[in-house]
């Protein structure tokens, strides 16, 4: 499907074309229920005994949900991973961001993550992002890679602002799991080759249409716009996001926690 340019005026109107018309249950689910209700996705990448399990999530956008927030917390702890993966966009505006880090600090494993065009465009401020990670054990990884896991596993963050040249693995015979904000950047690896590619950004959607898929879909998607993708720089899984944007609404796109054994 085409990627069309997220704005606000284009969103209002296409979503107010497919819903005019459409039953008040079904409002009611995309508004009050979905944008909260939390799917949790198993996946099993790669032959063989699993090296890690890690638990990654998306764009969570946070705007003072905290109960919501917390509940995510906590469902991430029930796992207890190896390791969490973060996508991208923790918040939209720098009020929200020491709150929405004090509930992170709550994940009882390491969090690696990257940052979003959000985190950009706010002027959110990576240091502090980088220490809230760092004291988990996790890192905030800014076009650079750490051994992981025991060096079980190879860890690369790319930016929203560069092409990043990654360096040879640090360790040749572990797993290399790469992290990025924007879906369609699989598209610029080059050869290289990773056991797992993990986006966001895409929301979704947010609103999907059955037998259609998603209305709108932001710049940085094409085609891999949810769920797990074969790549020639290998499997890419997008994760739909934890939060919104523009409007509190979700429908037949669930926010979702991924499980992932690699």
């Amino acid at each position: 499907m085409k990627s069309t340019r997220l704005n606000r005026r284009h969103f209002l109107l296409t979503l107010g074309t497919a819903l005019a018309g459409v039953p008040m249950t079904t409002l009611a689910d995309a508004r009050w229920v979905e944008p909260t209700w939390l799917r949790i996705r198993h996946l099993r990448i790669g032959d063989g005994p699993p090296a890690v399990r890690l638990v990654h999530f998306s764009d969570l956008h946070y705007k003072g949900e905290r109960g919501y927030a917390e509940s995510v917390v906590k469902t991430i702890n029930s796992f207890s991973p190896d390791l969490v993966c973060f996508t991208g966009d923790i918040i939209e505006q720098t009020q929200f961001l020491p709150e929405a880090l004090e509930i992170l600090s709550g994940i009882k494993s390491p969090v690696f993550g990257v940052p979003g065009n959000h985190d950009y465009s706010s002027g959110a401020s990576f240091e502090v992002i980088g220490q809230c990670f760092a004291a988990t054990g996790g890192a905030w990884l800014l076009d650079e890679q750490q051994a992981v896991a025991g060096g079980k596993i190879n860890l690369a963050g790319v930016t929203c602002r560069s092409f990043y040249n990654l360096r040879p693995p640090l360790n040749p015979e572990a797993k290399t799991v790469l992290l990025m904000h924007y879906p369609a950047w699989v598209k610029c690896q080059g050869d290289r080759q990773f056991d797992l590619a993990l986006a966001g950004h895409s929301h979704g959607g947010q609103v999907r249409i059955p037998f259609y898929g998603a209305l709108v879909l932001p710049k940085g998607v094409d085609q891999y716009d949810m769920g797990l993708f074969q790549t020639q720089a290998g499997p890419l899984y997008v994760n739909p996001g934890i939060g919104w944007y523009y409007f509190d609404v979700r429908f037949n796109c669930r926010p979702e926690v991924t499980v992932i054994e690699v």
